[in-house]
């Protein structure tokens, strides 16, 4: 199968379409969102050169399956997934920020307290923390929402001093990001799992808030394998994990982290493939469910097909 990088469809009544580091967006009529996973993969905010097969495909279906499973919490944005790379859905005008929380102290957050800082976000964290140790409870560590370039961190206290979000919807933003957390931790543990943190997205329609974009997958998401992890944390040894801090690990120890002045380092086929089999394990332990490769030659028409296909039965 060929990876799709990119995608330039003109469906009817399309009023917009913008490419986002991952995804290409479809606006219909002013009133719906045909969101195409591709195959593009991102680190440190920098859209890679190289585009992994069946990626688009598995964040796609895993954001599918919890945001059905967590519809019962929020609202969220879909409405037909008609293909494996493609939802649509309504559109929402989103928060300015992500609600990121964290179960665990790893990645960004571990980097800021092995640096000496303690705290993130404007969260406080406990002196003598060690890489990948629980919390004392899950925190909430929110990033602005970049339309270019990075997102940086902010805290609560910042995003109600601007204005970024009013107090009452930040509160609900809060409420919900700790109820699909927990969710999360409960499913994955179902699958022997660890959800060590993740991230969520809100948008409103107007005074209703929706869920929207992708949840509980490996671009937005970390996740521990269960057994072992305290015997791991005891010998000081790395977790075993399933998310896409291996691809932010490997580009450190090649010298790149999205600053001024680097290259990305060469991705080989075996680096793509690995990165693939590393996407389709994550698909299959965190769903339980066998991963089916779509092998069609020409991915492109059947999205096409596929889409003009949902948007005529409307």
């Amino acid at each position: 199968m060929t990876a799709i990088k990119e995608t330039n469809f003109s469906f009817p009544k399309q009023t917009n379409f913008y490419k986002g580091k991952v995804r290409d967006v479809y606006t219909i009529d002013n009133q719906f969102m045909a969101m195409v996973v591709t195959d593009r993969i991102s680190a440190f905010d920098v859209v890679l050169p190289e585009a992994i097969p069946f990626k688009g495909q598995v964040l796609n279906q895993i954001a599918a399956k919890f945001l059905n499973a967590t519809k019962d919490i929020v609202p969220n944005w879909v409405i037909s997934v008609p293909d494996e790379m493609v939802t649509v859905g309504r559109i929402c005008d989103p928060f300015k920020v992500e609600m990121v929380v964290r179960g665990y102290l790893a990645g960004h957050a571990w980097r800021e307290y092995s640096a000496g800082r303690r705290s993130v976000c404007g969260v406080a964290l406990p002196e003598g923390l060690k890489e990948n140790d629980k919390l004392p409870q899950p925190i909430i560590t929110p990033t602005t929402k970049a339309a270019v370039g990075h997102d940086e961190d902010i805290s609560r206290e910042d995003i109600l001093a601007k204005g970024i979000v009013s107090e009452a919807d930040y509160v609900q933003l809060e409420k919900y990001t700790f109820a699909l957390y927990e969710r999360g931790t409960q499913m994955a543990a179902d699958r022997g799992l660890i959800l060590v943190d993740t991230k969520y997205e809100f948008g409103k329609v107007g005074e209703e808030i929706f869920l929207i974009d992708e949840i509980h997958t490996p671009d937005s998401s970390r996740y521990f394998y269960a057994e072992g992890y305290a015997e791991r944390q005891d010998k000081l040894e790395p977790q075993k994990q399933l998310s896409k801090e291996f691809v932010r690990k490997w580009l450190i120890e090649n010298g790149f982290q999205g600053k001024d002045g680097q290259t990305v380092p060469i991705m080989t086929p075996e680096i793509v493939n690995s990165i693939s089999d590393r996407y389709i394990e994550l698909y299959e332990q965190i769903t339980g469910d066998q991963f089916i490769k779509n092998e069609q030659s020409d991915v492109v028409a059947r999205i096409e097909k596929n889409v003009l296909g949902f948007l005529n039965s409307l």
